[in-house]
């Protein structure tokens, strides 16, 4: 159990988290502007007459989206809402042109209700994280203050995009139920299993780099043996896995140490200060009434049926979770591998290509993946737009090219060295196969018998002296005769038959 020192004994952290997420579509959710936004694009020049919010303009709601929504339910192991409804969620903000956002409050419902996901947890064992609901709502404009003295300027281009909120469940009613994120690297795990389920089904980039995952981060401190929630902060538009540890473990030090100087703390938005990694207040925290919540005239209440909820189940992949599992149990591998095989989609599907179905093949496909083609992301052959960008770069590695020179080291038809150069000579562009390579530069090993006796029959009349104390107990000078017939071959030999056939001449 993860718990803070304060002077007058030991506090528990109650966290909880409302992750945003941009919901991969071709369009915004209300309107037919591309909803392709990022800092590169001219300001203002994505948005629609409904973004702008001109008079007599009627949303109409983009079904692609909802349908993204209903299957990250599915990946949480959520209720899907059979009938859900929009709301305008009131506030005045120069980014937001409406003066008010379209939203789901939790009342109406949302598109996605109750679900969980699993992590480690601080006791090293599985943890169900709770989610209380998953709402689709339009994200903001953004606000720009530092390019004039005087002026902010407001770019609408971001003004619809699809945004999905995740908020995690508390049990009020059952204090001591403890299936609340409870610690900073428990709230890091949780994010970044959101982060592997949204991009695995293809619902959003999830980068928090870019601003398409940010989080606001409530906390509140409670004595340990305290069943009673006290009040929580909420900390702001968090958009860095570190920050958000820091802001964390700040804000309830914070609030630990104005509860044990008599002080209360007050249900205040916060906003975290990257420099020194404190928090301080930014407003005091709204409630859903202040934002006069109500249903949205334009639009009509969503019915979601249940062949709708089957159709999208159906084209779901595998969860990266279950493909770990897969890869340990079927083929074997340590969780490190499998966790390394399974960062993306693409990655895992690059790697199941490559094994074709043959077991035998999977632990080495996994080493020549993770020890060398990870080590050249140019020319790893995961995604067409890897291959667009490349075709002017150096040779692109297919899943067929590692599997062809899997099955050539299996076949003793090449050793590991010939491998490591035919490799080489394809990053360096080399065209044709693995096999045409090989061929071309004369790389085939030697498995031939008689005539590998014939060079080993040469090093042992060459070297009397050598073998003499071989014989007399220096066995490791067996080294230096197999160095000796793989040098005398080019590197060609078979260095198992090598050895081998060595032992049984010298006796």
């Amino acid at each position: 159990m993860y718990t803070i020192k304060g002077k007058t004994g030991d506090w528990e952290l109650v966290i909880g988290l409302e992750t945003h997420i941009e919901v991969l579509s071709n369009s915004k959710i209300f309107s037919g502007a591309s909803a392709n936004y990022n800092p590169t694009i001219a300001p203002n020049t994505q948005v629609s007459m409904v973004d702008a919010a001109m008079p007599g303009m009627l949303p109409v709601l983009n079904d692609y989206c909802v349908d993204q929504a209903i299957k990250f339910g599915l990946g949480i192991n959520a209720e899907i809402s059979r009938i859900s409804r929009f709301a305008r969620k009131q506030y005045f903000y120069p980014d937001l042109p409406q003066g008010y956002q379209i939203s789901q409050p939790a009342d109406r419902p949302p598109v996605v209700g109750r679900g969980w996901i699993e992590i480690i947890g601080d006791d090293g064992n599985p943890k169900k994280i709770f989610i209380e609901r998953a709402h689709l709502e339009q994200d903001a404009g953004k606000l720009k203050h530092d390019a004039h003295p005087t002026k902010s300027f407001a770019d609408y281009n971001r003004t619809g995009v699809t945004l999905l909120e995740i908020v995690t469940f508390l049990d009020t009613k059952n204090p001591e139920n403890n299936s609340y994120i409870s610690s900073p690297d428990e709230a890091e795990k949780y994010l970044r299993k959101i982060r592997e389920i949204a991009r695995a089904l293809g619902v959003s980039r999830a980068n928090m780099e870019e601003g398409s995952m940010r989080a606001d981060v409530n906390v509140s401190v409670r004595p340990v043996g305290d069943k009673n929630f006290r009040t929580r902060t909420e900390t702001k538009n968090m958009v860095s896995f570190k920050f958000i540890k820091t802001a964390i473990e700040y804000e309830a030090r914070r609030q630990i140490e104005t509860y044990e100087n008599g002080g209360t703390v007050t249900q205040d938005t916060m906003r975290y200060n990257q420099g020194d990694g404190t928090t301080s207040v930014l407003r005091s925290k709204e409630d859903a009434l202040d934002y006069r919540y109500f249903p949205d005239p334009d639009l009509l209440p969503l019915v979601i049926t249940d062949e709708r909820i089957e159709r999208i189940r159906r084209t779901m992949p595998e969860l990266p979770e279950a493909t770990r599992a897969r890869y340990i149990n079927t083929y074997g591998l340590n969780e490190y591998d499998a966790a390394r095989l399974t960062e993306t989609v693409d990655i895992s599907h690059w790697f199941d290509t490559a094994v074709g179905g043959k077991n035998e093949r999977a632990k080495s496909v996994a080493n020549w993946m993770i020890s060398e083609l990870f080590a050249h992301p140019e020319n790893f052959d995961i995604t067409n737009e890897v291959r667009e960008r490349a075709t002017d770069e150096p040779r692109i590695i297919t899943p067929e090219n590692i599997a062809e020179l899997v099955d050539m080291i299996s076949a003793n038809e090449i050793n590991g060295k010939q491998a490591k150069e035919i490799f080489i000579k394809m990053l360096d562009g080399e065209t044709g196969s693995p096999k045409a390579i090989a061929d071309k530069f004369g790389m085939k090993q030697i498995t031939d018998t008689s005539a590998i006796e014939k060079v080993i029959d040469e090093i042992i009349a060459n070297n009397p002296s050598q073998v003499e104390q071989y014989k007399s107990g220096k066995v490791g000078l067996l080294g230096f005769f197999v160095g000796n017939v793989m040098k005398a071959t080019g590197g060609k030999a078979n260095p198992a038959v090598v050895n081998e056939m060595i032992k049984k001449k010298l006796g």
